[in-house]
Parts: structure tokens; sequence; C-alpha cells
């Protein structure tokens, strides 16, 4: 029953159903979208490949990435000539 899973006349009922729901002049747009979307989609899943062939090894093309160490801050004491209330904040 299932022998030949897609026959010749299989495809033309479908390019038929096709050009009738979407219209003859939607269908290049879409084909060429569909088009554009595997190519990425097979690029995309070509580098995910080169990634986890090389994990140690930089990507053709880029620069070494160098971490700077984090700078670190030390909060000063408030000059002692100023008034308490002031350096609270709570002077008007």
């Amino acid at each position: 029953m299932l022998r030949n899973g897609l026959e010749p006349w299989h495809l033309l009922v479908l390019a038929i159903v096709l050009v009738v729901l979407f219209g003859s002049k939607k269908l290049p747009d879409t084909a060429r979208a569909l088009g554009k979307s595997m190519r990425i989609l097979k690029s995309e899943t070509k580098a995910m490949k080169d990634e986890s062939a090389a994990p140690d090894a930089p990507a053709p093309g880029a620069a070494a990435q160098v971490i700077a160490p984090a700078a670190t801050t030390v909060d000063e004491p408030e000059p002692a000539s100023r008034p308490a209330a002031e350096a609270a904040g709570t002077a008007h």
C-alpha cells in the first residue's frame, strides 16, 4: 500500500494546491525566503559543529580575547572638617 510514498502525481497535486492557496505571485518570494532560511540553518549548524570539534582553538579570523582584571574601588573616609549633619546629607 505505502510502497512508494511519493509518486509523481502526488507532487503534481501538491503543487496545484500550493498555487491555489498562495497564488502564483507569492510562491517565488516564499521559495526564496525558505531557501535563505535553510542556508542560515546550515551555516549555524556547521558553526556549532566546528565549535564543538575545536573548543580550545580560537575561531578563524577572531582576535585573541584579553580579559582585564576588575577594577577595585576604595571608599575614602569623610573629611573630619565637615559637620556630621552635613556629611549625613541632612543639612538644609
